[in-house]
């Protein structure tokens, strides 16, 4: 039978892993396949560069362009990660008539539409399960296993850098600094580690996972992102307090049209009477009873709330070379079955078209805690403050006294903005010396 032929641009921590699992597993694959599975070539910068895996020299070479557009290739495998050159290698792959198998969020939720389009065009596949989460199988479930049902809530942890560093902080006492390093020293971080605390990776993914769950574009600019690089031992102390930790937590989620329910606010809908989406990504309290909070370390989860099949939780590692190498293969599997068959998987769906609504319309609540004057009337001054925003108190504690005393505030639900607003009100009061935490809170019961 007509072998697949497979060509591999980048060969670094998880494309030396798609090439040894190629070679090791080549027997198990022709059968899952139905056809021989033949690797003939490897884009790569350097051919001397140290590898983990021993590729024949024969098949390394630095040129992709050419590499891609030999017109023989059935799969494309990108792993090198980026915008370009990674953009145009896989549109000229699509072009000349291979199907693709990429890693690459950052492409994806900067410009997966036009890639999209491209598969389209061609008539070939275009799949992307290791993009998010690493070897969690989530992105097909949502895109099949799910496809006849209405998710209305995809919440995760999608990083596995800064879950090792909160759960350090958790864990150990330590504060920020102490566990980056320790998570660098591990290998868990990079020396840069700008991309994972600051969270632009898991706002990449969380695009991703909200354009497969709503039917709708969203692109990593119209995530809301927050990093965790200004979180405290106090603010995880706090946490712990309340029975609670602190997660780096990707959330998309249906918004119901205005005069809908609990939710809706003045144009949560975009002003034509449909659901919006909130896409956002920050830290945020959550109770240790929810199944998001035992995900220790490096691992990542992804929580699923949908109409029928209610409640679904996708754990695993979310990185490594391996991991991502497992999604990959499983891709490619996919992609040969449906070129031995002629046939093609699902493409994109956008019908919905759902607005991404922006951050300050989102309903969420608040952790504050603020230093305070201990006197008499305080507590009317603030209250006053929440009741001027139309901002509910489920919860209030004096911590302290003197100088010392501090307010730890638990809010009911409201709007982004109104929760805002309320605390440059509590910054302007006389009686407050400083806010000195404010953090989300996710997952408890109003």
């Amino acid at each position: 039978m007509k072998p697949l032929n497979v060509a591999v641009l980048g060969c670094g921590v998880v494309g030396s892993q798609v090439v040894r699992l190629l070679t090791e597993q080549a027997g198990d694959l022709e059968a899952r396949v139905g056809a021989p599975v033949r690797l003939v070539g490897v884009g790569v910068r350097r051919i001397d560069a140290p590898r983990d895996v021993e590729v024949p020299a024969g098949l390394l070479t630095t040129d992709p362009a050419a590499l891609v557009a030999r017109g023989d290739l059935d799969v494309v495998v990108e792993v090198i990660g980026g915008i370009e050159p990674a953009r145009s290698l896989i549109l000229s792959a699509l072009e000349n008539g291979a199907s693709v198998v990429t890693a690459n969020k950052a492409l994806l939720a900067d410009d997966g539409p036009t890639l999209f389009e491209a598969a389209e065009k061609a008539g070939r596949d275009l799949f992307y399960e290791a993009a998010v989460a690493g070897a969690i199988p989530i992105l097909r479930p949502l895109r099949e296993s799910l496809a006849g049902d209405r998710v209305t809530r995809v919440i995760g942890i999608v990083n596995g850098t800064t879950n090792f560093i909160l759960d350090k902080m958790d864990t150990t006492g330590a504060g920020f600094e102490e566990a980056l390093e320790e998570a660098q020293a591990l290998g868990y971080a990079e020396a840069d580690p700008t991309a994972d605390v600051e969270g632009f990776d898991a706002a990449a993914k969380a695009a991703i996972l909200a354009s497969l769950a709503f039917h709708s574009r969203v692109t990593a600019a119209e995530v809301h992102r927050e990093g965790i690089t200004d979180i405290t031992a106090a603010d995880i102390a706090s946490a712990s307090q309340m029975g609670s930790v602190v997660k780096l937590l990707a959330i998309a989620e249906l918004v119901p049209p205005t005069g809908s329910g609990q939710q809706a606010t003045d144009s949560a809908d975009g002003g034509d009477g449909t659901e919006g989406v909130s896409v956002r990504v920050h830290p945020a309290m959550i109770p240790r009873s929810h199944p998001l909070a035992s995900v220790r370390e490096a691992f990542n989860a992804v929580f699923v709330e949908s109409d029928a099949a209610g409640q679904l939780m996708f754990y695993g590692p979310g990185a490594g070379g391996s991991p991502t190498a497992s999604a990959v293969l499983g891709d490619l599997v996919t992609v040969g079955r449906n070129r031995l068959g002629e046939t093609r998987g699902a493409g994109e769906s956008a019908y919905a078209d759902r607005v991404v609504l922006p951050m300050g319309e989102t309903r969420t609540r608040y952790h504050i805690a603020v230093d305070v004057d201990d006197r008499a009337g305080v507590l009317a001054e603030i209250a006053g403050s929440f009741a001027e925003e139309d901002v509910s108190i489920q919860t209030l504690r004096q911590e302290g006294r003197g100088a010392d005393a501090q307010l730890v505030i638990v809010t009911h639900d409201a709007t982004d903005s109104q929760l805002s607003r309320t605390v440059e009100r509590l910054r302007g009061l006389s009686c407050v010396r400083e806010v000195s935490s404010v953090m989300r809170v996710e997952g408890m019961a109003d």
